[in-house]
């Protein structure tokens, strides 16, 4: 863990002494039918997710109505869908807004949101959010970050696409607006991402240079990519989360099955866990299987005065006797005394002063 930093969202500490905070993104999976978000609400409850994450737009507020260049997906996953027919697909009413906060509270899970444009952050201050996230294509709108740290509630932002000399620029504007509490959440923007150009190392990095907390956004299929990000510093994870993929949806392909979603969960606390701290000695648990190491032991009888030989002395578990380092010390010193056949040997049985 780099960073030192501990934050708060809606009493839940974020931090490397706590366990890894994880949100499941809802983002367009609930398929335009509002029932469906609550039941993604309770299964990312059941699955142990600490959060939903929403998003906070209307189709003309994320793009206009139109076919040029650029307005149509070329390629991906949504290969020849127009933006703003995408946009209106996958959006959250935002009428559904305030439904969806309060039945989140009713089960006990934290919902927060990324908001598009300060008539989004309007609306979701009006909700009482406890948290906002800067999605990866928003980095480079500095006014909208400003917009959402004025707030003073925590942030989160993606960095998928954006270069340093980017994610330094959002950071100062974060903090240039008066916000302390940093997520920064490394990402590869592609749908899925391959988890060749994961780039995990970059998540220590991150926390080093702008001392904020670093998670993952991860949009690689399964989950074992974010269990390698927190072995290497991830507090925060972000994962798209649906019902059935079989159902479909706009993100279903890379998103998380409530199943998976508790193994996430499982596997993240586990993976914090193993972390630990640089240990050079035994642990709790070896403490019982010390006897079962090697060790200097009599192999066959020697009387008082008789040299200790090969023959007499070896390296055997189990790790009674003296360790097998002083072997060489001890061949040719005579016995203090008679030793049986498989006594361990120690200092004491040595005639004269012998240093174990």
């Amino acid at each position: 863990m780099i960073s030192a930093q501990t934050i708060s969202i809606a009493g839940r500490r974020i931090g490397p002494d706590h366990p890894p905070y994880i949100v499941a993104e809802m983002s367009g999976n609930h398929n335009g039918d509002i029932d469906r978000a609550f039941r993604i609400l309770d299964a990312a409850k059941a699955a142990g997710a600490d959060a939903v994450k929403i998003q906070t737009y209307r189709a003309d507020t994320i793009t206009i109505d139109h076919s040029g260049p650029g307005f149509v997906v070329d390629g991906g996953l949504w290969d020849g869908r127009r933006l703003f027919e995408l946009y209106e697909e996958a959006h959250t009413p935002w009428d559904w807004h305030g439904p969806i906060f309060e039945y989140g509270r009713k089960i006990g899970i934290t919902v927060f949101s990324s908001p598009f444009d300060a008539t989004a952050v309007d609306l979701l201050e009006g909700l009482d959010a406890p948290a906002y996230k800067i999605a990866s294509p928003e980095l480079i709108d500095l006014a909208l970050i400003r917009c959402v740290a004025r707030t003073g509630k925590p942030i989160m932002m993606s960095t998928g696409m954006a270069t340093l000399e980017e994610i330094a620029e959002a950071v100062e504007a974060v903090r240039s607006a008066g916000a302390t509490e940093i997520v920064v959440l490394h990402c590869t923007a592609a749908y899925p991402a391959p988890p060749e150009e994961a780039n995990l190392a970059t998540i220590a990095e991150i926390a080093r240079r702008f001392d904020v907390i670093a998670g993952l956004s991860d949009h690689t299929l399964g989950t074992v990519v974010p269990g390698i990000a927190i072995a290497l510093g991830a507090d925060v994870i972000e994962k798209h989360f649906t019902l059935d993929r079989a159902e479909g949806g706009v993100d279903s392909a890379f998103s998380l099955e409530p199943a998976e979603l508790a193994e996430l969960v499982r596997n993240s606390r586990i993976a914090r866990q193993t972390v630990g701290a640089p240990a050079f000695a035994p642990t709790a648990s070896e403490a019982t299987v010390l006897k079962n190491r090697r060790s200097l032991y009599v192999v066959a009888p020697i009387a008082q005065g008789e040299a200790f030989t090969p023959r007499n002395v070896r390296s055997i578990r189990p790790g009674l006797g003296m360790k097998p380092k002083h072997l060489e010390s001890v061949l040719g010193r005579v016995a203090a005394r008679d030793i049986t056949f498989g006594e361990a040997l120690d200092a004491s049985m040595i005639d004269g002063e012998f240093q174990a």
